[in-house]
């Protein structure tokens, strides 16, 4: 076995046994090659078919984002400066928000992995956002996204679901 195959097992496993998500700089330091060549590891990882999302905090594997939670989507739209204030509100409630969603005309469903569970997650992807002068996704919808969001119960969600409603973020059913 040459030694990337056996840096890409060791990444890996490191990724498996990690209860939190780990950043391709950290694992980077960790084996002692570039942040990038991780980000090539991860990605011939995935396309033998291991479930790793690459999320806003690092890499995770899919059954443990989700685990023991109640996952649901939600319909949004609101304009490009009040995402901040949609993703605060749903951490707040405790929500974890796993992914965007867009329906895009020339490619179909776009998925961009988050992992949002705080307000400190939020503030990182905004600021990331802004130093990349990068667009949310939903820019290119006018607005309009679904979440995946992980909370502890029907009862909580249907919660979330409210404020959400109150706040005006969610897809006029008009």
């Amino acid at each position: 076995m040459d030694g990337a195959n056996e840096r890409r097992i060791r990444v890996l496993e490191m990724i498996e046994n990690s209860s939190k998500a780990l950043s391709a700089s950290s694992i980077a330091t960790i084996v002692g090659v570039s942040r990038q060549v991780i980000v090539g590891d991860v990605a011939l990882l995935r396309a033998e078919g291991h479930q790793i999302i690459a999320t806003a905090r690092g890499y995770i594997l899919q059954q443990i984002a989700n685990n023991n939670k109640y996952v649901r989507k939600i319909a949004c739209q609101h304009t490009p400066e009040q995402a901040k204030d949609e993703l605060y509100l749903l951490t707040d409630f405790g929500v974890c928000v796993e992914d965007v969603i867009i329906e895009h005309e020339v490619y179909g469903e776009l998925t961009g992995s988050l992992g949002l569970e705080s307000r400190l997650d939020v503030d990182l992807f905004i600021e990331r956002l802004a130093k990349a002068k990068a667009k949310l996704l939903s820019e290119l919808t006018q607005g309009i996204h679904l979440h995946t969001v992980s909370c502890r119960s029907k009862e909580h969600f249907e919660e979330v679901m409210r404020a959400m409603e109150k706040a005006g973020f969610l897809v006029n059913e008009e």
